[in-house]
């Protein structure tokens, strides 16, 4: 059923790919469909690959939006207006400080599938700023299927097998940059106590 809703959805071009994003990003797993329909756009039709990366990210974005919403909603009725004990207070802490790292990895990570849904839901629950949320999912979302879409208009066919060719490459490479960001606020957060 999936597979047939795929289809029809890219019949409409750009704008199917935004429902895809949508509906994907909303809780409905649709793993690798987004990508894949974005190269095979860039690669049949380059003259719409950025339009069509455009409505990836905008769609992606408007599904990532309304899942935190609904959590942060959803925490505070069950959670209600109690405190937290003090691991969830550490917890939410640290989720503060480096958690949205945990959310920019999956965003951003074309090859591996990784759970982005409970890192958002986990973002909203502990009540991370939207806008700064907002960000994280908008840069990660621009370098992802604009990256994509770029591959799909410079190589072409070779698109996909590229990305599976260099598959451990570039999940070493956000993992580094993953670690190099959690140090730089490491190193910022030390400045500032020694600056206290």
């Amino acid at each position: 059923m999936l597979h047939k809703l795929t289809t029809v959805l890219l019949t409409f071009g750009p704008w199917g790919i935004f429902l895809l994003g949508v509906i994907d990003s909303l809780g409905i797993p649709l793993p690798a469909a987004m990508d894949g329909l974005l190269i095979v756009v860039a690669v049949k039709e380059p003259h719409r690959a950025y339009f069509t990366a455009l409505m990836a990210v905008l769609g992606s974005a408007g599904g990532n939006i309304g899942l935190f919403l609904a959590a942060r909603h959803g925490s505070r009725w069950l959670l209600g207006g109690e405190p937290a004990g003090a691991k969830a207070q550490k917890f939410q802490q640290w989720f503060s400080r480096y958690g949205l790292l945990t959310v920019f990895i999956p965003a951003v990570t074309p090859i591996v599938p990784l759970p982005l849904k409970v890192f958002v839901i986990s973002a909203a629950a502990l009540r991370t700023r939207f806008s700064t949320f907002l960000a994280v999912i908008l840069l990660a979302r621009v370098i992802r299927y604009y990256g994509e879409a770029y591959l799909g208009v410079q190589l072409g066919e070779d698109a996909q097998d590229f990305l599976r060719r260099n598959a451990w490459t570039m999940a070493g490479a956000v993992l580094a940059i993953a670690v190099g960001l959690y140090w730089l606020i490491r190193l910022s957060d030390r400045r500032r106590e020694s600056v206290m």
